[in-house]
């Protein structure tokens, strides 16, 4: 039996008593980082009374996940194995999938627990109306692809979940700004723990209120789906964007009554 549990995002009373009791019966724990789930097992014995559990720690990410399902795949069956994230829900923007997918394709059993989500958690407090978004996780840090990435995030339609780094919020506002100076954004930083805080604006008014706080922390960034712009400027400006042809034709049909696959057989004649 595989159980996938979700851990505290920052504070460490968020664990469930659930999640605890399944963390004393595992004897195979794998993890994206063994060092962190570790830390968080010795401060819930120490803080909760949890028992340690006497088990295996090993890592599973996207480099060795298909060794470790090589090595350990024939014991899932017959063994209690808990797959933690360093943080937040398991799966959601880390490497649990491939063992969700190992799961379903050889008809082993497995669980998902509820839990604590960066995601959700932005989500509820950002006070956007709309109860439909999409969640982008990280974008590509530079490049063509960033710039792809972050045209399509804010032409999609909807409300769109980013996270990001410290070090690199100050280019997204940047970015933002450029593409949509009007457009409204919501911002969680640090979420559950001592620094908590929320912010709500546009990139040019949160670039200000930022410049009386330290930026350092764990971000969460909503974009509005709502857009102040007129189609006809956002539809000139994409024309000279250079872009792959593929993402620019979804821009352009988002913008004009023609297809994608006309806009990209276009780009490309």
């Amino acid at each position: 039996m595989i159980t996938f549990i979700p851990t505290p995002i920052g504070n460490p009373q968020d664990i469930t008593i659930r999640a605890m009791k399944l963390f004393e019966k595992a004897t195979l724990f794998l993890c994206e980082d063994t060092r962190q789930t570790k830390r968080l097992l010795r401060l819930l014995e120490e803080r909760f009374d949890m028992s340690y559990p006497d088990a295996d720690f090993y890592s599973f990410n996207e480099h060795n996940g298909q060794e470790r399902l090589d090595e350990f795949g024939g014991i899932f069956a017959d063994t209690e194995v808990v797959y933690v994230s360093d943080a937040g829900m398991p799966v959601i923007s880390d490497p649990g999938q491939l063992l969700v997918e190992y799961c379903q394709d050889n008809a082993l059993t497995y669980d998902v627990l509820p839990g604590a989500s960066a995601v959700t958690t932005a989500y509820a407090a950002s006070g956007f109306e709309e109860g439909r978004f999409v969640f982008f996780a990280f974008l590509p840090h530079k490049g063509k692809e960033r710039t792809a990435a972050l045209i399509e995030a804010m032409n999609n339609g909807y409300n769109t979940i980013l996270y990001e780094s410290p070090h690199r919020l100050e280019k997204l506002l940047n970015e933002i700004e450029l593409m949509d100076a009007k457009r409204e954004l919501f911002l969680a930083k640090e979420i559950s723990k001592k620094y908590q805080k929320y912010y709500k604006g546009s990139a040019k008014e949160l670039k200000k209120q930022l410049t009386m706080h330290t930026i350092r922390g764990e971000w969460v960034v909503i974009i509005s789906a709502k857009q102040q712009i007129e189609k006809t400027l956002a539809f000139s400006d994409v024309l000279t964007l250079d872009l792959p042809p593929k993402p620019k034709a979804k821009l352009l049909a988002m913008l004009s009554e023609k297809s994608v696959k006309e806009w990209y057989n276009e780009l490309i004649s």
